[in-house]
């Protein structure tokens, strides 16, 4: 009687016991928001901050560095190019960059389709107080007779109104086309 052979197992390879890093790229680092975000990568023991990229360098600097992901703080007018791109070369992005509407969220979700193992991120706000606001004033919409939402921000602010009003605006009117309340006169 013999033995049956043994299954072909390989073994998984030796690891060192550190999980690899995630190579960053980041466009807009030169802004205030891009900046700190830089800083934040360069402290995260998981992240490796490849390239950092502003609006007069090449874009492909973020490809060519091996990006695995992109941390987008730049225009509105130069996001949509900046995504597609990402989506092109197989990166996933992180989008704090404001102009967000249905339309361009629609166009960034067809071109996702082919890709559904990449994925976008946009960000209205990247502050915790922020994120809590706008689903504090979604929650207390339906309470109130007419709302108003007031901003106020440093001199160099480069949109107005804000990403996070506009966000807070469409979290409002549908909370409260939901709840049945009349809209303010």
């Amino acid at each position: 009687m013999s033995t049956p052979p043994a299954p072909d197992v390989q073994s998984p390879p030796p690891t060192s016991g550190e999980s690899p890093l995630v190579s960053v790229g980041v466009l807009g680092a030169r802004g205030r928001m891009g900046t700190e975000v830089c800083r934040a990568v360069d402290a995260a023991e998981d992240l490796e901050l490849v390239a950092m990229v502003d609006e007069r360098d090449w874009l492909f600097n973020v490809a060519d560095a091996g990006a695995q992901v992109v941390v987008d703080f730049t225009r509105p007018d130069s996001v949509m190019d900046n995504i597609r791109f990402c989506i092109d070369q197989n990166i996933h992005c992180v989008v704090g960059t404001t102009g967000f509407d249905e339309q361009r969220l629609a166009t960034i979700a067809e071109w996702l389709e082919p890709k559904p193992d990449l994925g976008v991120l946009i960000a209205p706000n990247f502050g915790i107080g922020a994120v809590l606001l706008m689903r504090f004033a979604q929650e207390a919409a339906r309470f109130f007779p007419s709302v108003e939402i007031v901003e106020l921000h440093h001199p160099n602010k480069v949109d107005a109104p804000s990403g996070t009003a506009a966000r807070t605006a469409r979290l409002v009117a549908a909370a409260r086309r939901a709840a049945g309340v009349p809209t303010a006169p």
